[in-house]
C-alpha cells in the first residue's frame, strides 16, 4: 500500500497494491493494522455506495459535526471523480483550505478524509460509482454543508456552475463565511 500525505495534515491518498495476472487483480483496500499505523484508526461503522449517472455531477460539500462527526475513506469502483476535502475546523491553520485529488477506479486510489472536513466530488465520466467507509453513522441532525463553488475556497472544479448537475439542496448551501455550524477547537 502506498500512502501519500497531502498539503493538509491528516488527509491522505492511499493506493493499494494490486496483484495482477491474466484473470484480473486482487487488492487489500482496507486492513486495520496497516491503516492504524498510517494514522487512519477507524473503526468504520457504515459503508456507503453512490452512483452518479452523468459526468459533471457534483455532490457536496457535506460534513457532520460532533457528536456524530465522520471520517471518510473514499474510493471509486467505476469511473473517475475529482474529489475535494475542505478544512472546516474553526481555528485550524488550514481553515478554508482544500485538498483535491482525482480518484480513478483503474488506479484504485483512495482518499482518507478525517473528521473536520467537508467532502464533495465531481464525476469526470458517466456512470461513476463510489464506495466509502465512514467512522460514524449518518445523522441528519448533525449534518452541515457549504456551497460547492464558494469563490473564497478557490476550488478548481472541472465543471462550471452552468453545466454542473447538482441538487437544489446543495445549490442552497451557504458559503463558508456564512456557515454557522463549524467544527470548534477541542480541549488542549
Amino acid at each position: 500500500m502506498r500512502i501519500a500525505d497531502t498539503a493538509i495534515p491528516g488527509i491522505k491518498i492511499l493506493t493499494p497494491q494490486r496483484h495482477e495476472d491474466e484473470r484480473g487483480y486482487f487488492a487489500e483496500v482496507w486492513r486495520q493494522d496497516r491503516f492504524a499505523e498510517a494514522g487512519i484508526p477507524g473503526p468504520f461503522v457504515q459503508d456507503n455506495h453512490a452512483l452518479s449517472r452523468r459526468a459533471g455531477t457534483v455532490r457536496g460539500l457535506h460534513y457532520q459535526l460532533p457528536p456524530r462527526a465522520q471520517g471518510k475513506l473514499v474510493r471509486v469502483v467505476r469511473g473517475r471523480v475529482y474529489d475535494v476535502a475542505v478544512d472546516v475546523r474553526r481555528g485550524s491553520p488550514d481553515f478554508g483550505r482544500h485538498v483535491a485529488a482525482t480518484l480513478d477506479a483503474a488506479e484504485g486510489n483512495q482518499l482518507w478524509i478525517p473528521p473536520g472536513f467537508a467532502h464533495g466530488y465531481c464525476t469526470l465520466e458517466d456512470d461513476c460509482e463510489l464506495l466509502y467507509k465512514v467512522t460514524d453513522f449518518y445523522s441528519p441532525d448533525d449534518e452541515a454543508g457549504i456551497l460547492w463553488n464558494d469563490a473564497a475556497l478557490a476550488i478548481d472544479w472541472p465543471v462550471g456552475a452552468a453545466w454542473a448537475e447538482i441538487s437544489g439542496r446543495d445549490r442552497a448551501l451557504p458559503p463558508l463565511a456564512e456557515q454557522t455550524r463549524l467544527f470548534e477547537p477541542g480541549p488542549t
